[in-house]
């Protein structure tokens, strides 16, 4: 079967269930796990700016998609030729899900128990005695946190945090005067690239808080991502013991 992914974390799914470069033969520009067999495969445009005209030519059997990472237009513009597997992944259930779903599709499942496993093995750590108010940052001019109904919210929470911004929507913007009564602030590493400048910038503000550059992708990435996030959570959470 001739698939081409349209979302990263998906994309390093495949290749984790055991798929080869002669299978995944599209993907978009930030689909880079992992590295010696991604950058093998063709790149079809950014997440938000597809070349359908590239995918057309493909001519692939399936095509991936994400309800949160890709334009509705473009992908509605696929489902007219191609056969299009559109996921929407809000929770650890639904990674579950999507983990067993393309392990049979691909009849990989004994690779999808797998990583569901990894993936619930990760999680199941001691959590902090304190539930910690947590203030997210994922940009910069406008500063942007995230709402309770996103994935990184709710990876917070598994990992026994609270989202200061858990009665907002999506993504929405934030000034530093918003963020005091934060107990931390987690500055992810992407999709803007924060720094360590940028905590001193922060701080000058937000005087009391912990402020910390945190991996983005352990907070973001689906998939079979997460299974191979478990050291890092212990690491973050004993830091908080």
């Amino acid at each position: 079967m001739k698939v081409v992914s349209l979302v990263p974390s998906i994309t390093e799914t495949l290749f984790d269930l055991g798929l080869t470069t002669d299978e995944i033969i599209g993907r978009t520009k930030f689909c880079v796990h992992p590295k010696e067999v991604a950058d093998k495969v063709e790149i079809i445009g950014g997440t938000k700016n597809l070349n359908i005209e590239k995918i057309k030519s493909l001519k692939p059997d399936l095509i991936i998609a994400n309800k949160e990472e890709n334009i509705k237009e473009q992908v509605e513009e696929l489902m007219k030729d191609f056969k299009v597997l559109l996921t929407n992944i809000e929770t650890l259930e639904d990674n579950y899900y999507l983990i067993k779903q393309l392990g049979h599709i691909f009849n990989k499942e004994e690779k999808a128990q797998f990583f569901n496993l990894k993936t619930y093995e990760a999680f199941d750590i001691q959590k902090p005695e304190k539930k910690l108010k947590v203030a997210y940052l994922i940009w910069k001019n406008p500063y942007m946190t995230i709402g309770g109904d996103t994935f990184i919210s709710r990876i917070l929470e598994e990992l026994g945090f609270e989202n200061l911004f858990k009665n907002e929507k999506r993504y929405p913007e934030v000034q530093l005067e918003d963020l005091k009564e934060a107990d931390l602030i987690f500055l992810s590493s992407e999709p803007f690239p924060f720094k360590e400048k940028h905590i001193e910038e922060i701080q000058e503000v937000c005087k009391n808080p912990k402020i910390m550059i945190v991996d983005g992708e352990a907070f973001s990435w689906y998939g079979s991502h997460l299974a191979k996030c478990g050291n890092y959570y212990r690491d973050l959470l004993e830091i908080f013991k």
